[in-house]
This record gives C-alpha cells, sequence and structure tokens, in this order.
C-alpha cells in the first residue's frame, strides 16, 4: 500500500519542478522584453518623476487608479507656414505646428524626451525683438509649467551647440529638466541633427522642426504627431536611449548596443495597426549605422525602399539636395539617392518631382547636380523628372537671420510616405543622427472618403509644386537670387 501510494508522487514532485522552472523561464522572458526605463542602469535612463509607474503603457486616472491603455493611434500631419507667406484660399494645409507642440505638452502627464539639434526659443537668444518670438517663447513656458506639475523632462541635444547664447536648456535644467550634451563629432564624425518627442510613451512628434522659434513663426517645416500608440512611442524611445547613453560622461559607441534597444518594428516587420479605422502600416528608421541597434532600419536605406516600391510617382521636398558629400572635405561623389531617382524615372516610368531649397545661404555648388538630374528628362520616352527650388520671400524679415526658408524633408508615393529630419547628402546618412518615419495607409470600406496620409502629403506638396514660390531652374532661382524680396 505504501508502494502504490509513493508511486504517483515522483511525477507530482517532477510535475511542481516543471511549472516552478516554466515560471523561472518566463519571468527571465518578460525581464528582456519589459520596457526601456526598465531595462537600463540607473545613470544611463532619464528617472522619472516620484509617484509614478514604473510602465510607461499605463498612466493615471483621475481617482488615482492605474489601467493598461489600449493603443488608438491617430496620425496628424502637422505643419509651419512662415509669416507673409499666403496661400491660395482653400488650398490644403495642416495642422499648425505651434498649436500642435503645444496640445502635445497639455497631453503629457509622466514624461516628455526630446531630441533637438539644438535650442532657441526665445528672442533674446539671437539678439532680436520680434513679435514672431512670441510661440517659441510661450512653448518655453509651457515645459517650466510642466515641469512644475511633476512632468519630467530629458534632453538629448548635441554638442557643441549651435546656440552657444541660448539658456533654455539652463533655465529648464533648473527646474529638474535633464539634459544631455552627445558629442557625436567625437564619436561618430557628425551632429545630433534629429527632432523629435516621446511624450508618456505614447505620443510622438518627428519632422524639420528644431526646436527654435523660428520654426514656428519664420522657417516652413513639416513633421507628423501621433497619438495614442505606445507601441511605435516605445520603439521611437529606444533611439532616444541610444542618444542618453552616449551623452554620458566619458561615453563610447558599443560595439553592440544592448538587447533591450533592438526594434522588433522595421521595413520587414512594421507595425500594422488601424489608425481611426484606417488599415496602417508603419516604421521608424535612424542613422547613422553605428546608432542603429540590432532590428533598427536605416535611414538611408527606408529612402531607397520607399523610393524603389513606387510605381506611378515620387515627389520629394528637401532642404538640399548633393550628390556628394557635404561636409568633409576632400568632396566624394555619393550618388545613391541620384541612382535610386534616376533608376525609377528611366526604368519604370516614375514621374519624379524634386522641390528643394533656395535661400540666403544656399550653396550654388548643389544646382549643377539638380540641373544634371533634371536633364535625364525626355517626355518623348516616357521619362519624367523635375526639379524646381522654393523660395521663400524675406520681405521684411531681414532682421531675422538664418529664417525665411523651407525647412522640409519629406517624400511621398502612391504606396507610401515618408517624413524625415534629414537633408539628402552622403554625411547625413554615414556619420550624423537622423531619424524618419515610413507610413502607408490604405483606404478604409469603413471610412470611404478619408484620404490616406499618402493623399494628404501628396496634395501638400502639390500645393507648394505649384504656388508662385516655387520656381524652375531655368527662372529665376540660379544661386545667387535666393533672397528673393518678393
Amino acid at each position: 500500500m505504501h508502494a502504490k501510494a509513493g508511486a504517483p508522487g515522483v511525477p507530482g514532485a517532477l510535475a511542481v519542478l516543471w511549472l516552478g522552472a516554466m515560471a523561472l523561464a518566463y519571468l527571465l522572458w518578460q525581464g528582456h522584453l519589459s520596457p526601456t526605463w526598465g531595462q537600463l542602469h540607473p545613470e544611463e535612463g532619464p528617472t522619472r518623476p516620484r509617484g509614478h509607474g514604473s510602465s510607461p503603457a499605463q498612466e493615471p486616472l483621475p481617482g488615482g487608479a492605474w489601467q493598461q491603455q489600449k493603443d488608438a493611434c491617430r496620425l496628424v500631419l502637422v505643419e509651419s507656414i512662415p509669416q507673409d507667406l499666403p496661400s491660395a484660399a482653400g488650398s490644403p494645409s495642416a495642422q499648425p505646428l505651434a498649436q500642435a507642440w503645444s496640445q502635445l505638452l497639455d497631453a503629457a502627464q509622466e514624461s516628455i524626451h526630446v531630441a533637438s539639434f539644438y535650442w532657441s526659443l526665445t528672442g533674446p537668444d539671437i539678439g532680436v525683438n520680434d513679435s514672431s518670438s512670441r510661440p517659441g517663447e510661450a512653448l518655453l513656458s509651457k515645459l517650466q509649467q510642466r515641469l512644475a506639475r511633476n512632468v519630467s523632462l530629458a534632453v538629448a541635444t548635441s554638442s557643441p551647440s549651435l546656440a552657444r547664447k541660448s539658456t533654455d536648456l539652463q533655465v529648464l535644467a533648473a527646474q529638474g529638466a535633464q539634459v544631455r550634451y552627445v558629442p557625436l563629432r567625437k564619436l561618430t564624425g557628425g551632429v545630433l541633427h534629429s527632432k523629435f518627442w516621446v511624450v508618456d510613451a505614447r505620443h510622438i512628434y518627428l519632422g524639420s522642426a528644431n526646436m527654435d522659434w523660428r520654426s514656428l513663426t519664420q522657417v516652413k517645416e513639416l513633421g507628423v504627431i501621433i497619438y495614442n500608440c505606445s507601441h511605435l512611442a516605445r520603439d521611437l524611445e529606444k533611439t532616444f536611449q541610444t542618444y542618453w547613453v552616449l551623452g554620458a560622461p566619458k561615453a563610447v559607441l558599443p560595439r553592440a548596443w544592448p538587447r533591450n534597444l533592438s526594434s522588433h518594428i522595421n521595413r520587414f516587420q512594421p507595425l500594422r495597426d488601424s489608425f481611426e479605422g484606417v488599415p496602417t502600416t508603419a516604421y521608424f528608421s535612424a542613422s547613422p549605422p553605428p546608432l542603429c541597434p540590432h532590428g533598427r532600419t536605416g535611414d538611408l536605406e527606408a529612402l531607397l525602399a520607399v523610393m524603389g516600391g513606387a510605381r506611378e510617382f515620387i515627389y520629394a521636398s528637401v532642404m538640399e539636395y548633393f550628390p556628394t558629400t557635404r561636409f568633409s572635405r576632400p568632396a566624394r561623389y555619393w550618388p545613391v539617392l541620384d541612382t535610386a531617382l534616376r533608376t525609377a524615372a528611366f526604368n519604370r516610368g516614375v514621374r519624379v518631382r524634386l522641390l528643394v531649397s533656395c535661400w540666403l545661404h544656399t550653396d550654388p555648388r548643389m544646382f549643377p547636380g539638380l540641373r544634371s538630374l533634371q536633364a535625364l528628362s525626355d517626355p518623348e520616352a516616357g521619362v519624367s523628372v523635375d526639379v524646381k527650388v522654393f523660395i521663400v520671400p524675406v520681405r521684411n524679415h531681414s532682421n531675422i537671420p538664418f529664417s525665411r526658408v523651407n525647412h522640409s524633408k519629406f517624400m511621398v508615393t502612391e504606396k507610401a510616405a515618408y517624413i524625415g529630419t534629414s537633408n539628402w547628402s552622403e554625411d547625413y546618412f554615414s556619420s550624423t543622427s537622423g531619424a524618419g518615419l515610413v507610413v502607408s495607409q490604405r483606404a478604409s470600406r469603413a471610412r470611404p472618403g478619408v484620404p490616406t496620409v499618402q493623399e494628404q502629403l501628396r496634395h501638400l506638396f502639390e500645393r507648394d509644386w505649384d504656388s508662385p514660390y516655387a520656381v524652375g531652374l531655368d527662372g529665376q532661382a540660379q544661386g545667387q537670387d535666393c533672397a528673393w524680396q518678393g
């Protein structure tokens, strides 16, 4: 009887051991997948306000309870139109950037992480007394208000800074903001040129605008805000964390980035979701390659993939376009993007339109390459390549330096939209940090008539292309008269 009673005890004990081993394995597995905040060493990750939870997917409820928030992703295109640059009545438009940034700060409950090239939000930063600086100053004030309400602010910015006289970051640091200056020049040979926000690990801004009051009123910018999308926000946060780590004292480029910074959302495995009922795929890209942990799609690869997928049209708006290096000496020929545009036009009959900026600081060496690209156009052979330059009239704003320019960096095809932070020359992809968003939407049967993001961006491009501020290469702009007084 004792023998019969003891026999079942052995498998029972084994079952208990097996269940214990499985539980331990599960906990270890969860440790690898937990959010970035829980993975980084305390000295590496930005700290968070007292009293807040450890999971960025949780948000406080009015009664102090916590709940897991379900994603309800919503995408909004945003732009800045310089003062005194009217569009034709009824022209397409996006939400004003100053308004969108203000609303994004209003939504912040826990944390704001900002990657920025530099900061210059007040007129005195550049010795200018102009009413157009007020939106930037209001933004700085609102950031201070969020800090006062126990919302944490972490900033990764380029070192050395272009805005040497700006006191923005000192003011914010005095109120508790954490700031890291990233010396990319000595690490990769470039600068931290990225421009994006991650708010509460749920909301995102990415686009061409620097943290500069001129970006709100004196420079033409384009970007995107994605609300309530924790999967994308956490993924972009991983790129922010690469900057944060490199901004630590005596930081060096790691041979391999930690696993918790690897991306599982990329060109081959984009996020697939419904954005307000519209089927959507999306992923982020980054540059340069040393700042791309495992799984992260490179920015150049993303651009080439979008170009390679086009069958009808490629419309691109960039501040500068050089099929060479831009900052290294001697300059090197770099035809990667140029070849991709020519191949699309010549081999596949894709209609190519390239809109570049022309302003007081335009390097005239850009124009021979642009004329060479346009020379490929041959309507009789079905090859369509058109190039225009966009000139923002200076008018009565000549007292404001480094303004009155189209600073946008985006591309759209019939299949996808790309919104980025980099100009188109070799250095921006090989040594300088940048970030991009590739997003594609399909028309929704559930929401007929709602334009996809590709259609919205195409309409904005065509508005600019057909405007009086866009002129052909054989017209007014030859490099010497880009400061059009209007």
